[in-house]
């Protein structure tokens, strides 16, 4: 097995600043590949701020870690001699194409190219180059230094090998949080595992803001139905995220897997606007003096949400991932949810009650006329109980 110790990561937004800062922490060469000096300074420095903000608590040596950070423009010459390659740039395929090309025809004949991609096809990016053996998914949660999981994903020609040295470098990474989870990946699927068990819940949440829309009611209401879960509340994180990231990934799910997915009005709306989030200042939330902190106990709640119909959508794609041999067992899916969102997976207390939890999803998808949300077989059929 390869040793590695060349990290290109490409790409120096908040996720490739993360991916950046864990990979020097864990004792790896690090080099940051951008398409604009500005971009590459600021992201120096904020990894420079995050380093020695750990080093205030005694963490790491800031200035010994920063010294093994390179910046560049020209991609090609970054990854001369790279022996692991993380992309993570814009969830455009057209646009991971072009950079998995250019590393093939650079890189060493080693090296492993990774996707940060958080839903599309490893295979096809892979399709790009002529080591589809070495190409494979590595997928980081928000923000990479805290969020525990990492998801390995393999496309339809990624050797074994290759996944375990993604593996290896996974588990090597630090997580300030507790410890790395990674998950395993057995097949390249829209969304993976986490991202795939929740995509569905967006189809709700479309049907949610909408309503919001056509009745008046503010959508700080809508987001103190659900309160503070975990660090950040749903819009609040859509807005963290980017309002753009999941408009483009709805639509490759519209594509991929079912019109339902489509983007409903508000997601629409927003994107068309500008109004992105956290990257243009104002999303659901104003954010230009810094992230917003909503009082939820001061705020009206809109009185809409069903958390019932969130847990049976949930359990019923988790259902769709085993049946499509996404994960070995409802057990990864519940623990990588939990590594990766900060929630608890859907199954360890939905299968108490998946009956019932059935018939709460038959009901909410004829309500709304969603075909994707009507139980799939497996959940129907509760033998998804003995699949641990």
């Amino acid at each position: 097995m390869v040793d590695i110790k060349n990290i290109v990561v490409i790409g120096s937004g908040l996720m490739g600043n993360g991916i950046a800062q864990v990979s020097l922490m864990a004792g790896y060469n690090v080099t940051m590949v951008d398409i604009s000096q500005e971009i590459l300074d600021k992201a120096v420095a904020s990894i420079e701020g995050g380093l020695k903000k750990l080093e205030t608590k005694g963490v790491l040596n800031a200035a010994e870690n920063k010294s093994r950070l390179k910046a560049s423009l020209d991609l090609s010459s970054a990854v001369k001699d790279a022996d692991y390659i993380i992309e993570a740039v814009v969830e455009k395929m057209d646009v991971k194409k072009d950079i998995f090309k250019t590393c093939d025809e650079n890189a060493p004949p080693h090296a492993i190219i990774a996707s940060n991609t958080s839903t599309m096809s490893i295979t096809e990016m892979a399709s790009a180059t002529k080591r589809a053996d070495k190409c494979i998914g590595m997928h980081f949660f928000n923000p990479a230094p805290l969020m525990r999981l990492i998801e390995v994903i393999a496309g339809e020609k990624s050797s074994e090998e290759s996944m375990e040295i993604g593996i290896k470098v996974s588990k090597s990474l630090p997580c300030l949080r507790g410890d790395r989870y990674v998950a395993k990946v057995l097949k390249d699927r829209p969304g993976f595992i986490v991202n795939r068990l929740n995509s569905p819940s967006g189809i709700y949440m479309s049907y949610l803001l909408d309503t919001c829309l056509e009745q008046g009611i503010p959508f700080e209401s809508l987001d103190a139905d659900f309160g503070s879960r975990g660090p950040m509340s749903p819009l609040v994180l859509s807005d963290y995220t980017g309002i753009d990231t999941g408009y483009h990934v709805r639509n490759y799910n519209a594509e991929t897997l079912h019109e339902d997915f489509r983007p409903g009005k508000v997601i629409t709306q927003m994107y068309n606007e500008g109004k992105l989030g956290r990257k243009t200042g104002q999303g659901f939330y104003d954010w230009s003096k810094g992230r917003p902190q909503p009082d939820f106990s001061k705020i009206k709640k809109a009185g809409l949400v069903d958390r019932g119909v969130f847990l049976a959508i949930s359990m019923n794609e988790g259902c769709r991932i085993l049946e499509e041999g996404i994960a070995s067992g409802w057990k990864v899916i519940d623990d990588a949810n939990m590594a990766g969102m900060n929630a608890p997976g859907p199954f360890e207390y939905g299968i108490k009650n998946w009956e019932g939890h059935v018939k709460k999803l038959e009901e909410f998808a004829d309500k709304i006329g969603s075909e994707y949300l009507k139980p799939c077989d497996l959940f129907r059929s509760g033998k998804f109980v003995d699949m641990k």
